[in-house]
């Protein structure tokens, strides 16, 4: 797909901008780097590489936009990181995830960063898929009923991250799962599951499209069911990327022993819902200009206004919406916002399942 080379004036509206204003910021010859705070090849990873070469398409003089990693400790190490970066030049962009927001969330000591100092300029949602292994997967009959005495393997990168919502949910499916912490990344995950070292596993959706699927397809993997979508009611839905596939609400309500309310669902949801349908979030340093923070927003506006674009994102991260502007600091707040009481019950299960101590 090629994207409009330059901004339409519908843009600018939406962005709150003029044209004079834009021609005050001029990238040509710069290199924006954005960094990702986890391996290369994880959904993250994905989703900034999916987006770059759009970015580079619609910023005043077409800069170059490299995608770099700083995986460590879940991602804090670089979240970290890019709180202490100052602006300089607007060539600096920070990309989160849940595995990001979920230990800012649970007051986790190795957070020194702050998420009301970084300036969001583009937020997308997304979903997630946990698959077995193909001996197991043929046990699956839309419940957990017959996994429950299987002894599952999972590399995880940790349990204050992003995989706090598929720990906690097959807890609550009654099945047994060691995690094997330490991985960098989601796609290390999966190359665990491909050796065989690990039995089950999951991928947010573009890491599933861009690898997983095709371990489904060999017929080595059994998917088991998505995290589910919000629909506008705030109703957990089908993932509209996997229709066919059930939500781990309807795997739950399939469960001996597992309750779709209660205090359990009620944290699970509010960490599901922190953690995927306003996931993946990009972000300029604080001090950086308005001007700057103005381009990037007509930037990616025209990236999500071209009419290709839709279509194109579906097939390579998956079908959901997509913030800017004052749409992705709303989305940002909801990603970095739960209540007391969902915050407290996790803890407490991180506690007693993990013996990881917050407090």
């Amino acid at each position: 797909m090629k994207l409009a080379s330059r901004l339409a004036a519908a843009t600018l509206a939406v962005a709150g901008m003029t044209a004079p204003a834009l021609a005050e910021v001029d990238f040509s010859g710069k290199t924006i780097e954005w960094v990702i705070p986890f391996s290369e090849t994880g959904g993250s990873a994905k989703w900034a590489n999916f987006f770059a070469p759009l970015l580079s398409e619609q910023l005043p003089g077409n800069p170059t936009v490299v995608v770099k990693f700083m995986p460590g400790a879940g991602s804090t190490k670089g979240a970290n990181w890019f709180q202490e970066q100052e602006h300089e030049d607007g060539t600096l962009l920070f990309g989160t995830s849940g595995s990001t927001q979920f230990p800012y969330l649970l007051n986790d000591p190795r957070v020194r960063y702050e998420y009301k100092d970084w300036i969001p300029v583009m937020a997308t949602g997304t979903g997630g898929v946990a698959y077995i292994n193909a001996e197991d997967g043929a046990k699956f009959d839309g419940s957990a009923n017959n996994l429950k005495d299987i002894d599952f393997i999972f590399g995880s990168q940790g349990a204050t991250g992003l995989d706090l919502v598929p720990l906690l949910a097959w807890q609550m499916l009654g099945m047994k799962v060691e995690p094997v912490f330490g991985i960098k990344g989601r796609g290390d995950g999966r190359l665990m599951f491909e050796r065989g070292e690990a039995t089950i596993d999951y991928q947010t959706s573009s890491g599933y499209l861009g690898g997983a699927a095709d371990l489904v397809a060999a017929g080595t993997a059994v998917p088991m069911m998505t995290w589910g979508a919000l629909d506008e009611n705030g109703v957990i839905v089908r993932d509209p990327t996997f229709p066919d596939m059930p939500s781990f609400k309807e795997v739950c309500e399939a469960t001996e022993g597992c309750e779709t309310e209660g205090t359990a669902w009620d944290a699970w949801k509010a960490f599901f819902i922190s953690g995927y349908p306003s996931q993946k979030i990009a972000f300029l340093p604080a001090g950086t200009p308005q001007d700057m923070v103005d381009a990037y927003v007509a930037a990616f506006e025209a990236v999500r206004t071209d009419p290709g674009f839709k279509e194109l994102a579906k097939n390579e991260v998956g079908d959901y919406p997509m913030f800017v502007g004052a749409g992705a600091a709303n989305a940002a707040e909801q990603a970095t916002t739960v209540s007391e009481e969902a915050r407290a019950h996790v803890v407490d299960w991180l506690k007693s399942a993990y013996g990881v101590t917050l407090e």
